[in-house]
């Protein structure tokens, strides 16, 4: 999380030393200093040292100075109104650059903060960053907010922001900065102050005459912000989140370049609501969750239907593809993970216990006080490398991919875990390819074309591709880094996929491609991964025998298609809004009859379908057939097969398609033959 500090109030005096320009104001007699001004294509404009953002964008053409928002100097977001010193790369940033998000969130947490503090005296701000679709904002009060207070805030909002206050930046000293929030009451704002790097700025913004310590960038004035913003919800935060600190009350709020952006966004949370796969899995009998096994999935009979429908289809596709499928041990000797590097890194995410050795006395067995420790799975890399390393291996049994429905357990923190998305014990699709050098282009090319092909069987076409690399902490060189990210790089390029850089995103053993998938309310979801990995071969001792007779390491490829089963299904349920294709669908139709007359004929109707390989209920309550068909709808079965007097003298039935207000009346063959042939999963057609 980017830290923002801020808080301020109108009614404190601002300091007097400094001008608007503070530092950066040029006396009369100073000789301007020219300065090279260097554009993103290349061209360079000269300007003299003191010159602003503003001031180059309105030199570039009208047009430009009036959508500019801020500048990128030298990669960093700047303010338009921030003189510039020094001869430096430039970027003009307008609405329609990703950057503007952020920016639109920050000012508009300010803002936020300015409402509360007029209409709501004596509170204090404390820190609220822009997050992911929005921002929000910690005060300290004593009297707690309500959500009758949230429209009147926003309206006050929309006030500040139409008022169009100026905005201006002022570097104050440490002590002068203390002081004077102290003086107003802000006591956590001094807090902050204190605790900041002695290096760093003490920066503050002023809209109008309320000022508030932060680092930037900022709009030259509120009305840049827009109507495209609205307040969401109070929650509960503590101070600096820690629990043994003040209590604080959190307004959360989103906001978007324009109120077009803003009702699609409430639109897809109102979608979001409905499609909640943990309503839905309630309402279906999929699975459910509870506290004596927090972070673990009680899968009911419905749910395994899905689970193990998308499992075979994900085996038959692997098994055609050349994997072979392994299973391997759930405990395993920390050890491993120590040679790996595994241990290090994740320790505090293992389930540790300990491998008692026991001894004996003469009063039978006891334990000994020396205990091995062992770590519960939370990945299937060091197992499979150890079936790797049985037998010798040769240059032509590469390359070897080797895959398992893994079971792996993390042991993420409670207040983390969020239905199937974020799971303790989770199930992984994943499959490690032993290879050669000369086999990663071909062998991440297919895995790229296997991915496509799944997740558009799955119903999922919009996919994107990052490439992350090299973080801070990570093992092995420099030169073996540049050669695992030209590798991947050079197998997009030959895949023609278009892809982002998210540097220093890697693994700390590799390189790695991700996969992110669009469903299908816009949301986008990170599943898919290819690492490549040079390392951990060398660290766990893997090697095969060369053409040269010599021992060589193989390179590991970890990949994953669905990433875990849990979140994928979550994320299924979601897309679908529990309204499945009909190979994956839990209960793919139900016989319900109008009169118990044809209640004979159902049966045989059921009994037909189950012949048939149809997973199929019978109806036979004494309700109004109109009530049925809302039960089931809300239910979420594709087919209601529908029999009544004439239906069974005619060897029909009536047939209601999930979603479709027309029925169609069938042959029971008839109607058979459509369920076989729609329901065959995609792989079989």
């Amino acid at each position: 999380m980017n830290l923002d500090f801020r808080a301020g109030r109108k009614d404190g005096p601002a300091p007097k030393d400094k001008p608007n320009k503070g530092p950066y104001l040029m006396s009369a007699s100073a000789s301007p200093t020219p300065i090279a001004i260097t554009l993103p294509d290349g061209k360079t404009l000269s300007h003299t040292a003191g010159v602003t953002g503003a001031e180059i964008a309105a030199g570039i053409g009208p047009g430009l100075a009036k959508a500019a928002l801020a500048i990128e100097v030298d990669g960093k977001m700047w303010d338009l109104f921030r003189p510039i010193e020094t001869s430096v790369a430039v970027r003009i940033i307008t609405r329609k650059d990703p950057e503007t998000l952020d920016l639109i969130r920050h000012d508009t947490a300010h803002v936020l903060a300015m409402a509360v503090q007029e209409l709501f005296p004596g509170t204090q701000v404390t820190i609220g960053p822009a997050i992911e679709d929005g921002f929000y904002y910690d005060f300290a009060r004593a009297e707690p907010f309500t959500s009758d207070d949230l429209p009147k805030i926003e309206a006050k909002m929309h006030e500040i922001v139409a008022a169009d206050l100026p905005t201006r930046r002022e570097v104050w000293p440490r002590d002068k900065a203390i002081q004077h929030f102290e003086s107003i009451g802000e006591t956590y704002k001094a807090e902050l102050i204190r605790d900041l790097p002695s290096t760093e700025d003490i920066t503050v913004y002023f809209h109008g005459a309320w000022h508030d310590l932060c680092r930037g960038p900022h709009f030259a004035s509120t009305a840049k912000i827009g109507k495209g913003f609205k307040l969401t919800k109070i929650a509960g935060a503590y101070w600096r989140g820690d629990a043994k600190n003040a209590q604080l009350q959190r307004i959360y709020g989103t906001a978007w370049r324009d109120e077009k952006e803003l009702a699609e966004h409430l639109h897809r949370l109102e979608e979001a609501e409905k499609r909640d796969h943990r309503r839905l899995g309630r309402e279906m009998d999929l699975f459910h969750l509870q506290e004596e096994a927090m972070g673990s999935v009680f899968w009911h009979a419905k749910g395994y239907i899905i689970w193990q429908a998308l499992e075979q289809y994900i085996r038959r596709r692997i098994l055609k593809s050349g994997y072979q499928e392994v299973k391997t041990p759930q405990l395993l000797d920390s050890t491993f993970w120590e040679q790996s590097g595994h241990w290090a890194k994740f320790r505090e995410n293992m389930f540790v216990v300990p491998d008692e050795i026991p001894s004996t006395d003469d009063d039978g067995p006891v334990l000994s006080g020396d205990a091995k420790l062992m770590a519960i799975k939370p990945m299937n890399c060091p197992a499979h490398i150890q079936i790797f390393k049985q037998g010798t291996k040769s240059y032509r049994d590469l390359p070897l991919r080797m895959a398992e429905f893994g079971c792996c357990h993390r042991n993420e923190a409670h207040g983390a875990l969020h239905g199937l998305m974020r799971v303790r014990q989770m199930t992984q699709d994943d499959a490690h390819i032993f290879c050669r050098e000369d086999q990663i282009t071909a062998e991440s090319l297919a895995f790229c074309e296997l991915l496509r092909v799944v997740y558009k069987d799955l119903g999922f076409e919009d996919v994107k591709v990052r490439l992350a690399t090299r973080p801070a902490t990570r093992v092995g060189d420099d030169a073996s880094w540049d050669r695992a990210e030209k590798r991947l790089a050079d197998a997009l390029s030959a895949a023609g996929l278009e892809y982002t850089l998210a540097p220093g995103e890697g693994a700390f053993y590799g390189p790695k491609l991700e996969f992110h998938l669009t469903d299908a309310i816009g949301r986008t979801w990170q599943c898919g991964t290819l690492q490549l990995d040079p390392n951990l071969p060398e660290r766990l001792d893997a090697s095969y025998a060369g053409e040269d007779g010599a021992k060589h390491r193989p390179v590991m490829l970890h990949r994953a298609i669905l990433g875990s089963m849990e979140r994928f299904l979550g994320i299924l349920i979601e897309h679908y809004a529990g309204k499945f294709p009909l190979w994956l669908a839990p209960v793919q139709a139900v016989v319900t009859t109008i009169v118990s007359d044809a209640d004979p004929y159902a049966g045989e109707v059921a009994a037909a379908l189950e012949k048939a390989g149809i997973r199929a209920e019978t109806d036979l309550r004494n309700e109004k057939i109109n009530y049925k068909v809302r039960e089931h709808s809300l239910a979420k079965v594709p087919y209601l097969l529908v029999a009544g007097r004439r239906e069974a003298e005619n060897h029909t039935l009536t047939v209601r398609r999930l979603g479709v207000e027309s029925q169609e009346t069938l042959a029971l063959a008839d109607a058979i033959h459509m369920l076989q042939t729609e329901a065959v999963p995609p792989d079989l057609r």
